[in-house]
């Protein structure tokens, strides 16, 4: 039998990136001791609220279809978060709706590049990028960032990569796994070179909310390229409520307007009790992301300080996030048979960095969303596994 071209795009991609972190999940289910810090899955649950909303929302009967675009009490709530920070007036005609940031990047890839064309991003990445561009018929051109520029693409970085073919930069601030953000004079170091280049903008910006130092700067904030950037988010990180699946996209009318169609074909709109809940979580500030806020960076400092005064790895702290990166380069083992050995032999399960890029090769990479007594514990095990290598 025969079968797209998409299927072999995406081959070796999706789970396969992940298998430290499955296989981790099937001990745990046999009934193993195992630390599990492998993926961003927010510890703290959602605010009590929200459930409530939810659950009303669902017994009062909204549970039918949706429009395509989002329901109305939801464009109104985003509305008015986007109102005040971005660069051009937003209204609904300036929002799509979908369940998940990664349902949004998608839709929003696909309504830029098709084959032939170049989407940038920098390397280390998030690692369901790769998937995302490539399903799009797209190829991904990767630009190495520094550790010596705090993982922050610069211009001069960016310029050597672009060709006729670039249409989109793809950037990722506060940036997973690094845990590094953008500020204004980083975004416009890059604009002039978008503009001269003809280039969209994507801006992923689920972790705005969980800044340590620094504050938050949107493309979208920026006069120069705000017509040209698309938002992707959702309340996945911010309001700690990833299994809702509740995201959106903010851009200029006429992307949306040409994207729309494209939406309704994959989705036709999200559950309108997902959306009750969403724009509840919208209308206030969170209080659960303060809370995480301060509980990552209290747990990134606590692993970066057990681990600092060892001479195999080197704990980088974040600016940012729910991760923190050690540099096992050392050591005598690359980041996957670390990873694997160390699940084998101390039950603690981290991302191996070559996930998340090949600049990221010589990291793991340790999710700070479990409580701090376990973490305490998992760096325990990791001084003694490094100890004994």
């Amino acid at each position: 039998m025969q079968y797209s071209s998409v299927t072999e795009n995406l081959k070796n991609l999706g789970s396969n990136k992940w298998a430290v972190h499955v296989e981790a999940r099937k001990r745990i289910a046999a009934g193993d001791d195992i630390i599990e810090l492998t993926i961003g899955e927010p510890d703290m649950p959602p605010e009590k609220d929200l459930l409530d909303e939810c659950s009303r929302s669902m017994f009062s009967g909204r549970t039918k279809y949706s429009n395509g675009r989002g329901e109305d009490n939801l464009l109104y709530q985003i509305e008015k978060k986007y109102k005040s920070l971005s660069a051009i007036n937003i209204s609904k005609e300036n929002i799509l709706c979908f369940p998940g940031t990664q349902t949004a990047l998608y839709a929003t890839l696909r309504s830029l590049v098709e084959e032939g064309d170049e989407v940038i991003v920098g390397d280390p990445l998030y690692a369901t990028y790769e998937g995302v561009i490539r399903a799009s018929g797209a190829d991904m051109v990767t630009v190495p960032l520094k550790e010596t520029n705090n993982f922050i693409m610069k211009a001069k970085d960016l310029e050597k990569f672009i060709t006729s073919r670039s249409r989109v930069l793809l950037l990722n601030s506060p940036h997973n796994p690094t845990g590094s953000v953008m500020t204004t004079k980083d975004l416009n170091d890059l604009a002039d070179l978008c503009i001269t280049h003809n280039l969209w903008i994507i801006s992923d910006e689920v972790y705005e909310e969980l800044i340590f130092l620094g504050n938050f700067v949107s493309p979208l904030s920026l006069e120069s390229i705000a017509q040209r950037t698309i938002v992707v988010s959702s309340i996945s990180k911010t309001h700690a409520a990833p299994g809702f699946r509740s995201g959106w996209a903010i851009g200029p009318k006429e992307f949306c307007e040409r994207a729309l169609p494209l939406s309704e074909t994959m989705l036709f709109g999200s559950q309108p009790f997902i959306a009750d809940m969403t724009a509840r979580a919208l209308s206030r500030p969170s209080k659960v992301s303060i809370n995480m806020k301060i509980a990552y960076q209290r747990r990134a400092e606590l692993v970066y300080n057990g681990l600092i005064n060892l001479k195999q790895v080197r704990p980088l702290m974040p600016d940012a996030g729910m991760f923190i990166l050690i540099d096992i380069s050392q050591t005598s083992l690359d980041c996957s048979q670390f990873s694997w050995r160390l699940l084998e032999e101390y039950n603690v399960a981290v991302m191996p960095g070559s996930s998340f890029g090949d600049q990221a090769k010589n990291f793991i990479r340790i999710s700070l969303t479990v409580p701090d007594k376990e973490l305490i514990s998992a760096v325990d095990r990791i001084l003694a596994f490094t100890k004994n290598l």
